[in-house]
């Protein structure tokens, strides 16, 4: 029989560099903003704010901290020496672009973070986590060892949790994570499907992909981590993305489709065999049929489903049906605002919707999913977790006063090279981890 499990939502606290810098080709939001001088402070504090409210309306809600940026060990792995004020300072002025990827405040999107599949699916009975390598960008390639070394942290009992390290770092297992993976079920803590969702196939240079944008997402990597997590077919689906759609813009699945329960939320153009991944995935669901809200071209058009990142949205369980959990601009863009009202008046699954500022993220291209990780917990697995980065009252006003403390509220890519900012930032991470219990995760720590 099937044992009572939760959904919790880990976000990504915004670290002290949060900046413009447009690092990311294929993210339309993050070139549109490039070098715009960005609010590190009001980023965060709006990053709590959402984890706050949902957290006020009883969802479990974790925090997971954000990394030691600049990152000065990549920079002296490229071969830059001396202190860390003369390391900055020699990459400001030769290469710019290499200091503002290091300084990159990204690991914020932690729906990027790990593939995380609950007990209810592994072979073992335990919840399989895998950082992912997010070897498409550099940038962010950088991440995985101190995302690995958080998660064991929180998650460090090996009765309950198991950790694989992140794939190998080259384009032919591309992993970007759960921004390409959703869980569908009939009940949390009932065997669900796995859905893998990958942008191309990295040994067939027949298989169709696209043209203008890279496929970050390989089927590799996806195979390789459902073999990693113990996953049966039984409880996988392997679906390709659009091309297409990766070319206008969505650069993840998360972009452009959710799953919640037994709902898969999704635009018409998300998979190039629509039809055969619904199929897929009913055949494999046991003890409830898929429910597919599909949004079509003609009511929501892709370009609009990208401006305002209708799809990034955390679909939740509600007391009354499903909440659809949106970012502001979704109410900005009239196609979008006009589709959510009629969705809503339906009576489909989802029942509601509320609207989030994360305008800060927004600009750099990451909504409300992007800044959360889901984490499928039965109720001893949950008591087994580190609960000190769990979201309380006291941990909210704690980090708010935090933010306050030690995050500037402008930031240009000038200020970079400034030793200071590092200073700043490592003193405030430093002083987190005893926040959050988390133990020594950072270099500069040891």
């Amino acid at each position: 029989m099937p044992k009572h499990a939760i959904e919790a939502n880990f976000d990504g606290l915004v670290g002290p560099t949060h900046n413009y810098a447009g690092l990311s080709w294929g993210n339309v939001a993050s070139k549109n903003n490039v070098n715009e001088v960005s609010n590190p402070k009001e980023a965060a504090l709006q990053g709590l704010a959402k984890m706050k409210k949902l957290a006020d309306r009883g969802y479990v809600q974790g925090v997971l901290p954000p990394h030691e940026r600049p990152h000065i060990p990549t920079l002296k792995a490229l071969g830059y020496t001396g202190s860390d004020a003369s390391i900055l300072a020699s990459v400001g002025k030769e290469n710019p672009v290499i200091l503002s990827a290091v300084a990159s405040a990204s690991c914020m999107w932690t729906a990027n973070a790990a593939t995380v599949s609950p007990s209810a699916d592994t072979h073992d009975h335990r919840v399989h986590f895998t950082p992912a390598n997010l070897s498409a960008k550099f940038h962010r390639s950088i991440e995985h060892v101190v995302t690995g070394r958080a998660l064991k942290s929180i998650f460090s009992d090996e009765a309950y949790f198991a950790h694989h390290p992140a794939l190998p770092s080259v384009a032919q297992f591309g992993d970007e994570g759960a921004a390409n993976h959703t869980r569908l079920c009939a009940g949390y803590g009932d065997p669900g499907v796995e859905l893998f969702v990958y942008g191309g196939v990295a040994f067939d240079d027949l298989a169709p992909g696209p043209r203008r944008f890279p496929a970050r997402q390989t089927l590799e990597a996806s195979q390789a981590i459902a073999r990693l997590h113990g996953l049966s077919d039984a409880h996988v689906v392997f679906a390709q993305q659009n091309p297409a759609a990766i070319d206008a813009g969505v650069f993840h699945n998360d972009v452009i489709a959710v799953g919640n329960g037994n709902v898969l939320f999704y635009h018409q153009q998300a998979f190039l065999e629509e039809s055969r991944v619904l199929a897929d995935i009913n055949a494999r669901l046991a003890g409830v049929e898929l429910a597919p809200v599909r949004v079509p071209e003609a009511e929501v058009p892709l370009q609009d489903a990208v401006a305002s990142y209708l799809f990034n949205s955390q679909l939740l369980n509600g007391p009354d049906g499903m909440l659809l959990a949106v970012p502001g601009e979704c109410r900005e863009i009239a196609s979008v605002s006009e589709y959510l009202d009629r969705l809503v008046a339906s009576g489909g699954p989802i029942r509601a919707v509320e609207v989030f500022d994360v305008k800060q993220s927004m600009r750099n291209g990451g909504g409300p999913a992007c800044l959360r990780l889901r984490v499928v917990l039965r109720d001893d697995e949950l008591q087994a977790m580190h609960h000190g980065v769990l979201l309380t009252d006291a941990l909210y006003e704690r980090l708010t006063t935090w933010v306050a403390a030690h995050y500037r509220d402008r930031l240009s890519q000038e200020d970079l090279a400034d030793p200071m900012l590092l200073d700043e930032c490592r003193h405030a991470l430093d002083e987190l981890t005893g926040i959050l219990g988390l133990g020594l995760i950072y270099d500069f720590q040891h």
